[in-house]
C-alpha cells in the first residue's frame, strides 16, 4: 500500500468531510483518526513498572481504548534490560508484539521493520505545543529508507536526578543540594565522613548508570562524538571526566559496580545512601510503604538536578521510552489508533497523574499537568525533557549512537577507571577504540 492510499484508508470520517484527499499531516489538528482492522487484537510489550500508578492507569486507559473500538488489547511486562533484545528479535523474526515501548535509540536499531508514525507525531506534535527538541531526534529516522521520517512515538521521559536525604545534606554542611560539581564532590565527601554514602550505579543498571555518568562526562565539555559523527571520546575533556569520577566513587557505598535496577532504591529506602541518581520511584515507594519507617524517608528526601559542570550549563541524560509498530503487525490502522488515542489529553493527562512525576511529557502542552506543581518534590522532574541532551550527543541519534550505548562503553569506561583496570587515558583510549567499531561509516 502507498502512503497516499494508506492515509486515506486510515482517516476517519470526520476527517475526510474536513479535509478530503489532504494527507493527515495537513489536516486540522483535531480530526485525525485511524480506523482499525475488522477484528483487530493488538499485543503490546512495555518495560515493568517501578510506580504502581503508572501500571494502573495504563491498563485503565487500554480497557477504555477496548470498551470504545472492540479492540482488544493484551499487555506483556518486561524488565528494563530485557526489552531491547526483546524488541531485536521481535523485529527479525517478524512475530510477536505488534507494538513496543522501548528506549532511546530502539527504534533505530530495527528502523526498516518498523511503520511510518509521521501523520500522528505531526498530528500530536500541532496539537499539544511541539515537540521537545531531543525526544524529537530520538523519534525520527537520520539514516536509510524512513531518513527523515518517524520511527519511533516519544512518549514519556523518565527523568533520573539526584535523589537524597534533606536531613544528612544540612548536617553536611549544605542547605539545599549543590549546582555545581565542585560543591557536589565536596558535598560527598562530607557525607562519607558522617557515615552517610552516596551510591550510584558502576554497573549495567538501565537508567542508573548511564544517565549520571553521561551527565558527568559531558559537563567536563567531552563527547562521544562531535557534529559531524566523528569519534573524539579520547580527550583531555574525558580524561578529566573519569579523574572526578574516580574521586566522587571514593565517596560510594560498598557494592556498585554490581547493583541492579533495583538496587539504589532498596539502598536509599535502607537508609544505607543519602544519595543517589535515579527517577521518582523511591519517593512513591516511600509515600506508599506501610512501614513508618520508610514513609519518614519521604518527608526526609527532596530531588534535584544533577550538577553542572564546568561546561557553564545542564548537560543531563535522562531515559526516553517511546512506542515503536512493528511492520509484520497484521492490524496497523488499530496500533496507529491505540497511539493517538493514548497521547490525547484525556488519557494522557491522568497517566502522568497517576505516575506522579515519574514520567514527565515530551509534548510541551502537558508541562501544565498539576501534579508537578500539587507537590514541590515533583517539580524537578517536570522539565527533564526540555533540559536533557540525546546519548548520542553531539552528532546523531542512530544505529551507531544506539550501538555505543546498549554495549555500554561509557559506563565501562568508566568503572573500569575506577576500579583501577585501567588508568583514566587507557579507559579513553579503549572507549575510543571500541566506539569506532560503532561508527565505520
Amino acid at each position: 500500500m502507498t502512503d497516499a492510499s494508506r492515509r486515506e484508508a486510515v482517516m476517519g470520517l470526520g476527517a475526510l468531510a474536513l479535509a478530503g484527499a489532504l494527507p493527515a499531516s495537513a489536516a486540522p489538528s483535531t480530526t485525525l483518526r485511524y480506523t482499525p482492522e475488522p477484528g483487530a487484537k493488538l499485543k503490546l510489550m512495555r518495560w515493568r513498572r517501578f510506580v504502581q500508578g503508572d501500571e494502573d492507569q495504563f491498563l485503565a486507559n487500554l480497557r477504555k481504548f477496548t470498551q470504545l473500538t472492540g479492540v482488544e488489547v493484551q499487555v506483556t511486562n518486561e524488565g528494563f534490560e530485557d526489552v531491547r533484545p526483546k524488541v531485536a528479535l521481535a523485529a527479525n523474526i517478524g512475530s510477536g508484539p505488534d507494538i513496543a515501548l522501548g528506549f532511546m535509540e530502539d527504534p533505530h536499531f530495527v528502523a526498516d521493520r518498523l511503520l511510518d508514525l509521521t501523520d500522528l507525531a505531526d498530528y500530536l506534535g500541532g496539537k499539544y505545543g511541539g515537540w521537545y527538541d531531543t525526544p524529537k531526534r530520538y523519534g525520527i529516522a537520520t539514516a536509510g529508507p524512513r531518513k527523515g521520517r518517524w520511527i519511533g512515538l516519544p512518549m514519556a521521559v523518565l527523568g533520573a536526578l539526584v535523589n537524597y536525604r534533606v536531613s544528612w545534606v544540612r548536617e553536611a554542611g549544605f542547605e539545599t543540594f549543590p549546582t555545581s560539581t565542585g560543591d557536589f564532590l565536596k558535598l560527598a565527601r562530607a557525607l562519607a565522613r558522617n557515615g552517610h554514602p552516596p551510591g550510584f550505579a558502576l554497573s549495567h543498571a538501565t537508567g542508573d548508570s548511564e544517565t549520571w555518568m553521561h551527565c558527568l562526562l559531558w559537563g567536563h565539555g567531552a563527547r562521544l562524538v562531535d557534529e559531524h559523527n566523528n569519534v573524539v571520546i579520547n580527550s583531555p575533556e574525558t580524561v578529566a571526566a573519569i579523574e572526578y569520577v574516580r574521586e566522587l566513587a571514593k565517596t560510594f557505598i560498598d557494592g556498585v559496580f554490581s547493583w541492579s535496577g533495583v538496587s539504589n532504591n532498596n539502598a536509599f529506602l535502607e537508609g544505607k545512601i543519602s544519595c543517589t541518581s535515579n527517577g521518582i520511584s523511591i519517593y512513591y515507594a516511600a509515600q506508599h510503604s506501610t512501614d513508618p519507617k520508610v514513609r519518614a524517608v519521604a518527608e526526609d528526601m527532596n530531588h534535584a538536578a544533577l550538577p553542572v559542570g564546568p561546561v557553564g550549563h545542564p548537560t543531563e541524560l535522562h531515559l526516553l521510552t517511546q512506542a515503536m509498530v512493528f511492520s509484520h503487525t497484521r492490524y496497523p490502522n488499530a496500533a496507529r489508533e491505540l497511539l493517538r488515542f493514548l497521547f490525547e489529553r484525556e488519557q494522557y493527562d491522568p497517566w502522568v497523574t497517576a505516575s506522579s512525576g515519574y514520567a514527565s511529557a515530551p509534548l510541551k502542552a502537558f508541562t501544565n499537568n498539576p501534579v508537578w506543581t500539587n507537590d514541590p518534590k515533583h517539580l524537578p522532574y517536570r522539565d527533564c525533557a526540555a533540559r536533557m541532551l540525546w546519548s548520542g550527543y553531539a552528532g546523531d541519534v542512530g544505529h551507531a549512537s544506539a550501538g555505543v550505548l546498549a554495549d555500554w562503553i561509557i559506563v565501562d569506561m568508566f568503572a573500569q577507571a575506577v576500579a583501577g583496570q585501567k588508568t583514566p587515558a587507557q579507559a579513553a583510549a579503549e572507549a575510543d577504540k571500541r566506539a569506532r567499531r560503532h561508527y565505520r561509516g
